[in-house]
């Protein structure tokens, strides 16, 4: 659609959605002021609202709701993911719902605009959804303006200027910067989150490049002691912790570019026949580490209802084996680029994608699906205790 910066909003619009293409998407804005640029993508999940918008996977994304009611739990402190940026902004069907939850601290919009997130309601998500899955996921804005007021060919010029996912590493901007001991355990209504004490437990260091802080609660619940370290730290001083294993998180970006600094440390630790477990990036990262590819995906994977099946013979579990588990990835291993050594351990039942490895004759496997869920179902929690059942 052609436009010019005098195109006037239709009355009552104070939010936007700017396609690289020229496309405009008018609505209400909420949350905070201003505009925002990313990757226009979809999640099919219809819970945990809050967990999504705060999974540093979605960095540099901007997430179309499925589901058309958004905001009806509210937010609270006990259900972020990350203190770190997650998703810029959200497209949702309907207005935000009014809070109706006993847990609920803060509404979403007020979260919203608190964390600096920029919303964007009233839009029809099922012909944005079909866009996305027919032309693949676009570069685009997102914008509020109380006033409704709106330099579109600014806002286009920031769509079409942005160079997209593809080729960028994200992990340096949402990892820690320190090391950090974690001892927070799973969740119980009444309770909180439960801690650890250290105990004799097997030491496990955790690479943060851009983790959810489930997976670590879920870690220490299957019997670690965790340790986590930032994204670019040397293998060197990953062996000075003296890990009886090293896991590696999930994280947003382009693999190949995160892989320039951690691939080589990956590769290290496989020659040191270190027991290695990998989720979403880390999967992605441990397959490039043992020769593999990846390949940008057309629409990604994204949601909490995505199928699974275990196809690995040697993978130790019941072969065939449907798991539902949350997904959120647009990136994937190239399963015809594996190489000898390395199995195919699951495959997603939309699209045949890989979404698992292990490499033969090591304490080494991945998974390209999130187990710990949040949103999502827990069939994959024994993933956790696979990898520290390994450690002795």
């Amino acid at each position: 659609m052609a436009f010019s910066a005098s195109s006037p909003a239709p009355h009552g619009a104070t939010g936007v959605l700017v396609l690289a293409d020229g496309t405009i998407i008018w609505g209400k804005g909420f949350g905070a002021t201003g505009d925002a640029v990313g990757e226009v993508c979809f999640n099919t999940a219809m819970t945990g609202y809050q967990e999504v918008m705060t999974d540093p996977s979605y960095a540099a994304q901007i997430v179309t709701f499925t589901f058309p009611h958004i905001g009806n739990v509210g937010t609270n402190g006990e259900d972020v993911e990350s203190a770190v940026e997650g998703a810029v902004g959200c497209v949702v069907r309907e207005d935000v719902t009014l809070q109706s939850n006993f847990r609920s601290e803060v509404e979403f919009v007020e979260w919203m605009k608190a964390k600096g997130k920029i919303g964007l309601s009233g839009v029809d998500t099922r012909a944005l959804t079909r866009r996305i899955r027919m032309s693949g996921a676009p570069n685009a804005v997102i914008a509020h303006s109380p006033e409704g007021k709106f330099d579109l060919d600014a806002l286009l010029g920031k769509a079409q200027g942005w160079p997209g996912l593809e080729g960028m590493d994200l992990a340096v901007g949402v990892t820690r910067s320190g090391e950090e001991s974690w001892n927070g355990s799973y969740w119980q209504l009444g309770h909180g989150y439960h801690s650890a004490g250290v105990g004799d437990r097997p030491h496990v260091v955790a690479i943060d490049y851009g983790a959810k802080d489930n997976i670590f609660r879920n870690l220490v619940r299957a019997g670690a002691r965790v340790t986590v370290v930032p994204a670019q730290t040397s293998y060197d001083a990953i062996m000075a912790l003296k890990p009886a294993g090293v896991f590696l998180s999930n994280g947003p970006g382009d693999p190949a570019a995160t892989g320039e600094y951690a691939v080589p440390v990956i590769k290290a630790l496989l020659d040191a026949d270190m027991p290695l477990f990998g989720i979403c990036l880390g999967h992605q990262m441990l397959a490039l580490a043992a020769g593999a590819k990846t390949v940008k995906m057309h629409q990604g994977h994204r949601g909490a209802n995505h199928p699974v099946q275990r196809v690995g013979e040697g993978w130790g579990e019941t072969t065939g084996l449907v798991e539902i588990t949350s997904m959120n990835h647009g990136f994937a291993v190239d399963a015809d680029s594996l190489p000898a050594g390395v199995e195919q351990t699951h495959v997603s039942l939309f699209d045949g994608s890989n979404c698992g490895i292990a490499i033969a004759g090591k304490k080494a496997f991945g998974v390209q699906y999130h187990p710990e869920a949040s949103p999502g179902p827990q069939d994959s929690f024994y993933l956790f205790e696979k990898f520290v059942g390994m450690l002795g």
